[in-house]
């Protein structure tokens, strides 16, 4: 059976080209964990690439339901992900992926309300669904970035 062909208006493209925005954003991530996970030192990397990898599944549910939303838009979802800073030390990877959490909470938070403005109360409640996942990763972040030792 053809699938029905959703019509575009301004709104919805912009949304859609948001939505991707965000999509990359989780694409980015899931390298970044994946990277990451590969990339630890020291005492702490077992605990680490759990942290890491643990993380991955989440960020993959997320690129899933903004991707079926592109689509359900009448959209392409993107392929591209939003590069990945460069970190050498463990305590470099912490910084950017609470970096990347902060920001994420705040795209996302913005989505909601967008979404909301949009008319799609679905949207919405799934936007603030994530950001709740996302506060939960920057403030675990946050916490083991708290007593982590300088190094000279």
């Amino acid at each position: 059976m053809p699938r029905a062909k959703v019509k575009k208006t301004d709104r919805t493209s912009k949304l859609v080209a948001l939505l991707n925005e965000d999509l990359a954003g989780e694409l980015g991530a899931i390298i970044q964990y994946l990277t990451y996970a590969a990339k630890v030192t020291g005492p702490y990397r077992p605990e680490l690439v759990q942290f890491f990898l643990k993380e991955v599944p989440e960020e993959q549910a997320h690129a899933q339901c903004l991707a079926n939303k592109v689509v359900a838009l009448g959209g392409e979802p993107t392929t591209v992900p939003r590069p990945v800073p460069a970190a050498r030390t463990n305590r470099e990877m912490l910084q950017a992926v609470l970096a990347a959490e902060k920001q994420a909470r705040a795209d996302y938070t913005r989505r909601a309300k967008q979404a909301e403005a949009f008319g799609d109360k679905g949207l919405q409640v799934q936007i603030e669904n994530i950001v709740a996942d996302e506060s939960g990763h920057f403030e675990e972040t946050e916490r083991m970035l708290r007593e982590w030792p300088a190094l000279p």
